[in-house]
């Protein structure tokens, strides 16, 4: 894989792709790696047709076709696949405008929970926290033990409007874009192969659902991951893995690159951090040799009730 935009794509974005553009070509993504024998990377496949996915008018998309031969296209095939084109664009149409209404609905329900607490318990605590101040001027001299159990009532009460705070920030900023873990990973594992042209893979085998808190943690985590494969790994391959049982979630992200030395990323600002997140969430982080070669981060957090 080179990483770079191909014809197909160059011609989807500047508007020009049309059924008279459909042919079989040799692929500009995939002509590195055969031409360097290194038919594992893309499973012996070198031509590709691109094909057009519509509603009506309107262009969705663009689908490939690959084989390891060229073979002209008839005009039968062209028929073919521009009424396969069709068949996959409307089902593509139809699986966003569903994403999008789940995807909506969640934002709105985030918001309706930001605006709750913000109205109801972090007014309630601020009210609470004013009172305990009150009161605390009106003790007299000598009432050491009143003193310190409105103290420490007023430590609490504002350590929890901080939390709740938090949660409403939480809640209004969502870098998953209002989607589940799994779809925003996947995603995620898409657009790193189209920026890098490294081949990124996701499997979903999570059985249990977790807060948006660590979904979100956990999400930022792979991000950390795909960036350092990015820069330092030199890696060909990346596949990340959401499994675990109904008590924990684990998420693994494996390279096939040049490894990390044992202690090598001690310090390092990065790994530090996906640290630092997998920890506050009561989670364990490791990272070290991959078996067969490259590195492997792992990361698992309990699933709370």
């Amino acid at each position: 894989m080179t990483g770079s935009n191909c014809w197909c794509f160059e011609s989807f974005l500047d508007g020009d792709f049309v059924s008279q553009n459909v042919d079989v070509i040799e692929c500009s993504r995939l002509r590195k790696a055969a031409n360097t024998d290194e038919s594992d990377l893309t499973a012996g496949m070198k031509y590709h047709a691109s094909v057009g996915l519509r509603v009506g008018a309107r262009l969705l998309g663009i689908m490939n076709l690959s084989g390891p031969h060229w073979r002209a296209l008839d005009e039968p095939d062209l028929h073919l696949l521009s009424a396969l084109g069709a068949h996959v664009g409307m089902a593509v149409d139809r699986a966003h405008l569903s994403e999008s209404a789940a995807r909506l609905a969640r934002t709105e329900e985030r918001t309706r929970l930001a605006r709750d607490i913000h109205d109801t318990l972090a007014q309630d605590l601020t009210a609470i926290a004013l009172q305990l101040e009150g009161a605390l001027r009106q003790l007299r001299e000598g009432d050491d033990e009143a003193r310190a159990r409105i103290e420490k009532a007023l430590a609490v009460t504002r350590e929890a409007l901080g939390d709740a705070r938090e949660s409403v920030l939480t809640l209004r900023s969502d870098p998953l874009g209002g989607k589940p873990l799994a779809s925003a990973l996947g995603a995620l594992a898409r657009g790193f192969t189209s920026e890098t042209g490294i081949i990124a893979t996701f499997h979903d085998r999570s059985p249990a659902t977790l807060a948006h808190a660590a979904e979100v943690a956990l999400f930022r985590i792979a991000s950390e991951a795909l960036t350092n494969v990015r820069r330092h790994a030199g890696a060909r391959r990346v596949e990340l893995s959401l499994g675990g049982d109904g008590a924990a979630v684990a998420l693994t992200i494996d390279d096939d690159g040049d490894g990390i030395a044992p202690g090598a990323g001690d310090g390092r600002y990065g790994i530090v951090g996906m640290q630092e997140r997998a920890a506050a969430l009561g989670g364990t982080f490791t990272i070290g040799a991959r078996p067969g070669g490259g590195t492997r981060v792992d990361v698992r957090v309990p699933v709370t009730p």
